[in-house]
């Protein structure tokens, strides 16, 4: 089972990292050659397939493994990662999938970070986050691609995908491992906008929408392909609404 002891050690060890993420990728490109795979909602997307951004596209953290094959378009995507070993790992994957890497979080390199993505999409480019990454809680959006939209206008696009056969790792984010020659699909849902002069609450229904969104999209990927739901992290107690 990989652990995060695993993949700490395979940073260690470059040619054991270089070996895992070779097969990963593998295994990722023979899930998807083998497999039946469609797309819902592609007119919410298409738009920037077809010119690129300025757009900041939302999965959730379980939701990594395809998402290089949601993204149907020579535009380029710059993808954030912790700059932790796994981070460094699912970067060098996906790179090898066409995909570019940007890397910090909040609690190292995070104003750095946030700084190349506002320049990555006024300069018109688009961006992938995962608003529960990297530590969660499982399918709870945290405010920074909110922010980030704010403060670009961009919109979000919230994306999922869903597949059978799989795997649901016992990880923190309840990852999806999609098996060879089975089924799939990607669902996108409406782009959210964020308005410039949102002031905090109205920043807080737009994190909320975007909460609601990507849990909708998943939600939606699931029952197309038959699975049963994967239930977002209890909200702690200050949070829960009456």
């Amino acid at each position: 089972m990989v652990t995060p002891a695993f993949i700490k050690g395979l940073s260690r060890n470059p040619a054991a990292r270089n070996s895992a993420t070779w097969l990963i990728r593998q295994c990722i490109r023979l899930v998807h050659a083998t497999g039946n795979w469609h797309t819902v909602g592609a007119e919410n997307v298409q738009p920037f397939w077809a010119k690129g951004g300025p757009a900041i596209v939302c999965f959730w953290h379980g939701r990594l493994m395809m998402l290089p094959y949601a993204w149907q378009s020579t535009q380029p995507f710059h993808m954030l990662h912790s700059p932790h070993a796994d981070g460094q790992l699912i970067a060098a994957v996906v790179r090898g999938l066409g995909m570019k890497s940007l890397f910090g979080s909040s609690r190292r390199g995070g104003s750095e970070a946030f700084r190349r993505m506002v320049g990555v999409v006024k300069d018109g480019g688009t961006v992938g986050i995962t608003p529960d990454g990297p530590h969660g809680p499982r399918m709870r959006a945290g405010g920074g691609a909110v922010t980030l939209a704010r403060l670009t206008g961009a919109p979000l696009l919230p994306v999922a995908f869903g597949c059978r056969p799989r795997r649901l790792l016992g990880t923190w984010d309840r990852l999806a491992i999609a098996l060879p020659f089975g089924r799939g699909v990607f669902v996108w849902g409406a782009p959210i906008t964020v308005p410039r002069d949102a002031d905090e609450a109205g920043i807080e229904r737009a994190r909320l929408a975007l909460e609601q969104g990507l849990n909708a999209v998943t939600d939606e990927a699931d029952r197309l392909t038959g699975q049963s739901r994967v239930e977002p992290a209890p909200l702690a107690s200050s949070e829960a609404h009456p």
